[in-house]
């Protein structure tokens, strides 16, 4: 295995992770599957902005979505992803320890 196996792939989900309001999504979509316009309301984002990340984050695997009549019901696709971001947030939550 070169150190090269993967990295290219992480990186392109980093990339996709290191959006405030993906990440938003993300967190609002672990707690439970949601249509875009409940999830533009609990995230305070509009509509449009929604559907864009979200296409964005289908196409990176990370949320699937369900049609149900005319609705659309996404949740999280890859709950590796979940626990990406909360050790992401357990790590900026810690003490700067670097000074001692």
């Amino acid at each position: 295995m070169t150190t090269d196996d993967g990295l290219a792939a992480a990186a392109e989900l980093f990339k996709v992770l290191g959006n405030q309001s993906r990440l938003r999504l993300l967190r609002l979509l672990e707690q439970s599957p949601r249509t875009v316009g409940a999830l533009a309301e609990a995230a305070g984002l509009s509509q449009p902005l929604v559907s864009q990340h979200l296409r964005t984050l289908r196409h990176a695997g990370l949320v699937s979505v369900t049609r149900s009549g005319k609705e659309s019901i996404y949740e999280v696709a890859d709950h590796h992803v979940s626990h990406v971001i909360g050790d992401a947030l357990e790590h900026v939550h810690e003490p700067d320890d670097s000074a001692h």
